[in-house]
């Protein structure tokens, strides 16, 4: 692979983070990736109303490029990225519309020297899916794309993707970005005990209930803090205050005011392990105190008890909450920034990810691609 890359990059969104949890997970690689000296163009569909909730403009990292979603606006972007011959063809997982068709079709792009890969940014849910349907298109797939990249996921989703026939599978785990999250001044709209801020989905709910709306019914005094979308109409106790979408720019703020926030992995990526949630590096990143529900791995990431704080079921969050002071929190919140900082962050990532391509630092910087 040539020093400085030309990659074609189909996903979900870059610009808006609205229904879209790999948003900042997207920003962070891709920036990194430019700084590096590559050359992006990110292919997203205007679906789902994210064009009408940004949260950045187009950045002056990355050609940020936006296609009907229809079958005609699909062909259009994949001849848009056949003209611009680029090095690297990246399909991730989850775009939200013509995911099939774009998995098979993104090898139309592939010409002598370059290469195809696919980016799970939901191995689980993927893999999941193919075991419980020996007839999914996508398996007969895997063997041909040269890389398989995976959000997260670990020893379990690199044997299983490698029993599904796929050549190699890396994680790239998500991290920190220090130009986008970092501590800034708490706000009042944000001031509880405890927040959580994540989407409502079916895989997330159950443990959502189990470790953020259980301790709130047990801790009355206290004041408990949801954001993000799909939970109106749900139940809460008096004590939990509901927010809404909290947009991108105010996340900082988020973490930073509560005494400590939640991280709740859904189900399936619990049960493989290794898949620490976005929300995890950008908490960290603004030197919260993280309380997180168990999952194999952690301590791959942060150490229990003095970078972060791990439970096991309602009660226990609900101890840990009434032991936990704010100089305690604020002395688990540094140590676990400083953890980030010094080996989670994205432009360690994207290091990782030359080097799995086999980049070679040596050459010269490219100029003018």
């Amino acid at each position: 692979m040539p020093r400085c890359m030309r990659i074609a990059f189909f996903g979900s969104s870059l610009v808006s983070a609205y229904w879209n949890g790999a948003a900042t997970y997207y920003r962070g690689i891709i920036s990194a990736l430019h700084r590096l000296g590559h050359t992006i163009r990110f292919y997203e569909p205007d679906a789902y109303e994210r064009q009408q909730h940004r949260d950045i403009p187009d950045p002056d990292w990355a050609k940020v490029v936006v296609y009907e979603a229809t079958l005609e606006g699909v062909y259009q972007a994949l001849e848009d990225a056949y003209e611009w011959e680029p090095d690297l063809v990246v399909k991730a997982s989850g775009v939200g519309v013509f995911d099939g068709l774009l998995e098979k079709e993104v090898f139309a792009l592939r010409k002598p020297g370059n290469q195809v890969a696919f980016w799970d940014v939901d191995a689980p849910a993927t893999l999941d899916r193919l075991r419980a349907n020996p007839q999914d298109p996508f398996r007969a797939l895997v063997p041909r794309y040269d890389f398989i990249f995976t959000y997260g996921g670990g020893p379990p989703v690199i044997k299983a993707y490698i029993e599904a026939g796929a050549k190699n599978c890396h994680p790239i785990y998500n991290a920190l970005d220090p130009s986008t999250h970092y501590p800034v001044p708490p706000e009042p709209r944000f001031e509880s005990d405890f927040a959580f801020l994540g989407n409502r989905l079916p895989d997330r709910e159950a443990r959502v209930e189990e470790f953020f709306i259980k301790p709130a019914s047990l801790l009355t005094g206290r004041r408990f803090l949801l954001g993000g979308n799909g939970w109106d109409g749900k139940p809460f106790p008096d004590n939990v205050r509901y927010l809404g979408h909290v947009y991108t720019k105010d996340h900082n703020a988020f973490n930073c005011t509560p005494l400590a926030v939640l991280n709740i992995s859904r189900e399936s990526m619990a049960r493989y392990g290794y898949s620490p949630a976005t929300r995890v590096f950008e908490a960290a990143g603004a030197g919260a105190c993280i309380i997180t529900d168990k999952w194999e791995g952690i301590d791959f990431f942060m150490e229990p008890e003095k970078e972060i704080l791990v439970a096991e079921d309602a009660a226990e969050v609900a101890r840990i909450l009434e032991g936990l002071t704010p100089e305690r929190a604020r002395r688990i919140g540094q140590a676990g920034k400083a953890r980030i900082l010094g080996e989670h962050t994205y432009a360690h990532r994207a290091m990782q990810f030359e080097s799995i391509l086999g980049v070679s630092r040596r050459e010269a910087e490219c100029r003018g691609r």
